[in-house]
């Protein structure tokens, strides 16, 4: 058995690889080659936690898997992270347990990787210009998945909180130095989106973070943060807007993100209005992207077969590279 730390997947594991595994996933999911069961909550109440526990399996790369994410508030007070999670990959072939490894870097990788698949696909070719709403753990994942597949000029990244924009700003322009793409802090959303190319959402937002009446013909806009029925990151306008709208699972979308439940159960948009899941235009079933003038929406809520195609790619690497540690037991 494979232990993978955060360190060691670093090491064998870059955004690109990731963009094209979650590429991958979600051929498969929407082929119905995958089985991704209800996740399993149990709550602690002795510890004011809980344990979530998201199973999948691909037959085609022959793989299970289970994420366990705890959400633990009290940790904070022992010195430890308040959401540890780990990844438990299975060989599906002997039911054996191939690696455990780090999960929360994991959900940083696969969910920023997903909207760099969706931006990859639907963004115009020569798109130069993005905004980036929230700089929280997702944030420095879904910046870089933004400028891996495309040559941005800039960057503008806004937060209600302007010292932590600014602070992540700074930190990013180290991290992220090989793009050579400027990242700047903005005071103004709304100012900032007005001639954006690229504009994501990764915020907990119960109300819209930007006015969707501003976003220019072309753009392309994902959603990326809003998980529960009551948060509402993007407007209804903009929804109502839209040219073409995509999912990472249709059904993982309307049944938990605010964002298109809201405006469903006022009547302002229907099934009508969208296109379908993103696997489904990588597979060529549907149409993406036609002209540069499109206004395109991504949204996704996430999905255990990104974890699992994610972390069987990682695996696959590491035991290539000769990374990790091994252990027997």
């Amino acid at each position: 058995m494979l232990i993978l730390t955060k360190e060691d997947i670093k090491k064998v594991f870059t955004m690109k690889d990731a963009i094209e595994a979650d590429k991958e996933a979600l051929k498969i999911y929407s082929k119905g080659e995958s089985v991704v069961p209800l996740r399993v909550n149990i709550d602690i109440p002795k510890y004011e936690g809980q344990s979530l526990f998201m199973p999948a399996y691909a037959e085609g790369i022959d793989a299970t898997g289970i994420k366990i994410v705890s959400i633990f508030p009290k940790n904070i007070e022992m010195g430890k992270p308040s959401t540890p999670a780990q990844m438990i990959l299975l060989d599906g072939k002997t039911g054996e347990v191939s690696a455990i490894m780090d999960g929360t870097y994991l959900t940083q990788l696969r969910t920023g990787a997903v909207q760099g698949a969706a931006t990859d696909i639907l963004a115009t070719k020569d798109a130069k210009i993005a905004v980036l709403f929230g700089t929280g753990g997702q944030a420095s994942a879904q910046l870089e998945a933004m400028i891996c597949v495309r040559d941005l000029d800039e960057v503008r990244v806004f937060d209600i909180n302007e010292s932590r924009a600014e602070e992540f700003v700074e930190d990013m322009k180290v991290k992220l130095a090989k793009y050579n793409t400027r990242i700047i802090a903005v005071k103004d959303g709304n100012e900032a989106i007005k001639d954006a190319d690229i504009i994501t959402t990764v915020t907990t937002s119960k109300r819209p973070v930007f006015n969707g009446s501003l976003v220019k013909k072309g753009a392309h806009v994902n959603g990326v943060g809003a998980y529960t029925p009551k948060m509402q990151e993007l407007d209804e306008g903009l929804i109502k807007k839209a040219d073409k709208i995509y999912f990472d699972t249709k059904k993982g979308v309307l049944a938990e993100a605010g964002d298109f439940i809201i405006p469903m159960e006022k009547g302002i948009i229907s099934n009508k209005d969208f296109n379908g899941e993103l696997g489904q235009v990588i597979l060529g079933e549907i149409l993406g992207r036609e002209n540069d003038d499109e206004i395109t929406l991504f949204k996704t809520v996430g999905i255990g077969v990104l974890d699992l195609v994610t972390a069987h790619r990682i695996y696959e690497k590491a035991i290539k590279s000769n990374v990790g540690t091994n252990i027997e037991i």
